[in-house]
C-alpha cells in the first residue's frame, strides 16, 4: 500500500459543483493508480451557512458519481480542540502573537497606505507588545517571514508562490474564538497526513500563506496540484444564476453517472486522442502531468454525445429500470416489462438523455384514454381520405394470426390493397398519431408491435372517433 493521501474537502452550504465533482475524481484517480488512500473532510467550520441537507447532497452526488473513499467523513466541526492547541502551540513558541487591534482601526490604517499607492498588508502593529491571553478582545496572527519567498513546485502550474514580505502576518484565529480556514486546512491536512493536495486554481494564491503555516508547525508540506478552473462555451467562468452547475441538475436531467463522470474527467485532462474512458481506465490512466493550465471548457454537447453513446451500450434490463423513475417523474408510472424493454431498444438510438427517453416513451406508460394528441399532427397528417384504410388495418390488426413483426407488416400490405393509390407513408403517419398521439416515433411496424394488439386496436378506435368527430 502507497503512503500517498489525498483530500476532497467540500463545504457543506449548498450543491455538489461540477467544479468540485472534478476537483474529487481527479483526487480519487490520482490516489487510485497510485494505490494510495482518500479522505473525505467536511470544512463545515461556517455553522451559519452550513447544513446536513447539503452535507447529504454532497455525499450522494459523490456515491452517484461512483468516487469513493477511504476515511472520513471527517467534520471540521467536529476537531475546533485540535485547532485550539496548534494556536497555542504557535503562541507559546512566539510563532504567533495576539492583536487587539480593531477592524475599523485596520481599515483606517489600509485606507491611508492604499491612498499612497502602496500595497497594504498588516503593519505588524502589536507583534512586539506580547499581550497576554487577558488582553481582552484579541484576534491571533502568524508571524510570517519578512524575507524570502514562500515558493512551491506545483504539480500542474509548475514554480509558483509569493515573496513572503508580500503576504503579512495574517490572522488565524478570529476576535471570537473561532480558527480561519487556512489555520485549520493545514492542521487538519497534517494531522491526516495527507501527501497531495489536487484542489481548484482558486486556492493557488492562499498556498503560500499556508506554506508558512506549514513552517511555523514545523510539519512537511505536501505536493500541491491546483486544476484549471472550468468555463463555459464562451470562455466565460460558470456562474449558478446562469450555467447548470449542481451536479443534482444532471442526475435530474437523466444522464447516466458513467457519461458524466467520462465528461468531467476530461475537462481539462486527455490521455492521447481517447474519448471513452471506463472507470478502470480512469483510475489506471489519470496523470497530473496531462492536466492542462488553460481554463477548461464545460461543452453540454460532448456530455449528450457521452450520454448516449452509455445509452446505446446500456444491457437492456439496467435501462429499463433506470427509466422507470423518469416515467414516474413525467406523470405516467409503470412497471418494468418485455415490452418496455423492447420500446428502450427501439428509442435508445435516438435519446440523449433519459428525460428525452422517458418524454419518448410516454405514448407507451399513459393511460389509453388519456393519450393527447399534437395538434400540429393531427392538422398535417389526419387526412380524410386515409381514414377507411385505418379502419381496415385496426381489424387485419385485430385477426392477425401473430403478433410480430411479420403479421403487422402484413396486416399493413393487405389494408393498403384495398386502397389504390394509398402509400404506406400517408397511413403510417395516421397510425402514428392514433398510437402515440404525435407524428413522431420508431418505425411504425416496431412501435405497433411493443404496443401491444389490444393496446394499438383500442387506440387506433378511439382516434377514429374523437378525431373524425372533431
Amino acid at each position: 500500500m502507497s503512503d500517498l493521501r489525498t483530500r476532497f474537502a467540500p463545504s457543506p452550504t449548498g450543491y455538489l459543483h461540477i467544479g468540485g465533482a472534478r476537483t474529487a475524481l481527479y483526487n480519487w484517480a490520482f490516489t487510485r493508480r497510485a494505490g494510495g488512500r482518500v479522505v473525505l473532510r467536511i470544512e463545515d467550520t461556517d455553522r451559519a451557512r452550513s447544513t446536513a441537507e447539503s452535507e447529504a447532497a454532497v455525499v450522494g452526488g459523490l456515491a452517484w458519481l461512483g468516487i469513493d473513499w477511504d476515511e472520513g467523513p471527517f467534520r471540521q466541526s467536529e476537531r475546533g480542540a485540535l485547532y485550539a492547541a496548534a494556536i497555542e502551540q504557535l503562541l507559546a513558541r512566539d510563532r504567533a502573537y495576539r492583536c487587539i487591534c480593531t477592524p475599523e482601526e485596520i481599515e483606517a490604517r489600509r485606507q491611508a497606505v492604499v491612498a499612497t499607492g502602496a500595497k497594504w498588508t498588516y503593519d505588524g502593529r502589536c507583534a512586539d507588545a506580547a499581550y497576554g491571553p487577558d488582553c481582552g478582545p484579541h484576534a491571533v496572527r502568524l508571524r510570517v517571514p519578512k524575507e524570502g519567498r514562500l515558493a512551491f513546485d506545483d504539480a500542474v502550474f509548475g514554480p509558483s508562490g509569493q515573496d513572503a514580505r508580500e503576504i503579512g502576518d495574517m490572522v488565524i484565529r478570529r476576535s471570537d474564538g473561532s480558527p480561519l480556514y487556512h489555520l485549520a486546512v493545514v492542521v487538519d491536512d497534517v494531522d491526516m497526513r495527507i501527501s497531495h493536495v489536487i484542489r481548484g486554481a482558486d486556492h493557488l494564491n492562499n498556498t503560500p500563506f499556508q506554506l508558512a503555516l506549514y513552517r511555523a508547525l514545523d510539519a512537511e508540506p505536501p505536493r500541491f496540484a491546483h486544476v484549471p478552473l472550468i468555463v463555459g462555451t464562451d470562455g466565460r467562468k460558470l456562474s449558478k444564476r446562469r450555467d447548470p452547475v449542481a451536479v443534482q441538475h444532471f442526475l435530474d436531467a437523466g444522464y447516466l453517472p458513467e457519461a458524466m463522470r467520462n465528461w468531467l474527467v476530461r475537462i481539462g485532462w486527455s490521455h492521447g486522442d481517447q474519448e471513452i474512458f471506463s472507470s478502470d481506465e480512469i483510475a489506471a490512466f489519470f496523470d497530473l502531468a496531462e492536466v492542462h493550465r488553460a481554463s477548461a471548457q464545460a461543452d453540454p454537447a460532448k456530455l449528450d454525445w457521452l450520454n448516449q453513446h452509455y445509452i446505446k451500450e446500456r444491457p437492456r434490463d439496467r435501462l429499463v429500470h433506470e427509466l422507470v423513475p423518469f416515467l414516474a417523474a413525467a406523470g405516467t408510472p409503470v412497471e418494468p416489462s418485455a415490452s418496455l424493454g423492447q420500446l428502450v431498444d427501439l428509442l435508445r438510438e435516438r435519446s440523449k438523455t433519459l428525460v428525452e427517453m422517458a418524454s419518448r416513451a410516454r405514448f407507451f406508460a399513459v393511460d389509453d384514454a388519456s393519450l393527447a394528441y399534437e395538434a400540429d399532427a393531427v392538422r398535417k397528417h389526419w387526412k380524410a381520405n386515409a381514414l377507411p384504410a385505418l379502419k381496415d388495418l385496426a381489424a387485419e390488426l385485430e385477426r392477425a394470426p401473430a403478433w410480430d413483426l411479420a403479421s403487422i407488416e402484413a396486416a399493413f400490405q393487405t389494408a393498403l390493397a384495398r386502397h389504390d393509390g394509398l402509400a404506406l407513408g400517408k397511413l403510417a403517419q395516421p397510425v402514428r398519431i392514433a398510437v402515440t398521439g404525435s407524428a413522431a416515433s420508431p418505425g411504425i411496424f416496431e412501435t405497433v408491435l411493443v404496443l401491444g394488439r389490444d393496446r394499438t386496436v383500442a387506440r387506433i378506435a378511439r382516434a377514429l372517433a374523437t378525431l373524425s368527430s372533431s
